[in-house]
């Protein structure tokens, strides 16, 4: 073999041994635009086992479509826990925060959670 064969293979066989001993670089949880206007802010998220999106508040109702459901925990700073089971191509209703609270998105399960949610800026 030459030299710089056996190079790329020590290096290739030492990144397969980390990430078999301390796992692959940490990913993050996502929330990405879609689309805004004066009615509605659309988002999709994709939640993540083990890499909650960090705590916020949702001032507005919101509508969730789940393209991958599963098992949701909201943490509030509080410490109250509300579970939820989101079914892959279902929709849900989810209202207004209470004032003055602040909540984090948990995957509960083994696969990621991804959805899409439309914020309503008016409530009629």
């Amino acid at each position: 073999m030459n030299p710089l064969a056996t190079r790329i293979a020590l290096a290739c066989s030492t990144l397969l041994l980390a990430t078999a001993f301390h796992g692959a670089p940490d990913a993050q949880s996502t929330r990405t635009p879609q689309f805004d206007n004066d009615a509605v802010n659309v988002w999709r998220s994709t939640i993540l086992p083990n890499a909650p999106l960090t705590f916020h508040r949702h001032d507005h109702p919101r509508i969730i479509v789940a393209l991958n459901g599963g098992q949701m925990k909201f943490v509030e700073q509080s410490g109250h826990i509300d579970n939820q089971t989101w079914e892959t191509g279902k929709a849900y209703y989810l209202p207004a925060m209470p004032p003055n609270t602040l909540h984090e998105d948990v995957n509960a399960g083994d696969k990621p959670i991804d959805v899409m949610v439309i914020e309503l800026k008016h409530e009629k």
